[in-house]
């Protein structure tokens, strides 16, 4: 199941939309900012039940 979630860029603080594949569980990507063009490290956890429980945008450096 694709759900649309809003994150802020850790580069340049843009709330950017990500689309996140609950049935694939958790995950971790690399994903450009659609802004700066910055790459960001994204991780989603999801719950026991499939639902997303919390999604991490960090520098990919950082």
């Amino acid at each position: 199941m694709l759900e649309e979630h809003t994150i802020t860029c850790p580069y340049c603080g843009e709330p950017i939309v990500v689309v996140v594949d609950s049935s694939a569980g958790d995950q971790r990507y690399i994903e450009d900012c659609f802004v700066c063009c910055q790459p960001i490290d994204i991780q989603v956890a999801l719950d026991a039940d499939g639902t997303v429980a919390s999604i991490q945008a960090d520098q990919e450096n950082g």
